[in-house]
């Protein structure tokens, strides 16, 4: 039962810059680079929905609002100091 509220975790992964040509990727200029989980919440008035992405330890990386006439407006979380 716990297992059906754990949101889901992805991997991030990487491409090679300058070796994909087209809409291929070859697996190996392919590099994972972490994990993440994403989020999504919709507010119903205003028609917009947040989604955010965290890394595994539920810390918050990315803020992102989309519109739903399509604009979307990004924060990046940077806890390196």
């Amino acid at each position: 039962m716990k297992e059906n509220f754990k949101e889901p975790v992805f991997r991030e992964v990487s491409i090679d810059p300058g070796v994909s040509t087209g809409n291929l990727i070859k697996a190996s200029n392919t590099h994972v680079t972490g994990k993440t989980k994403i989020s999504v919440e919709e507010d119903g008035r205003d028609s917009v929905k947040v989604i955010l992405k965290k890394d595994q330890e539920d810390t918050i990386k990315e803020i992102k609002f989309v519109c739903s006439c399509g604009q979307t407006k990004t924060i990046v979380l940077d806890y390196s100091e």
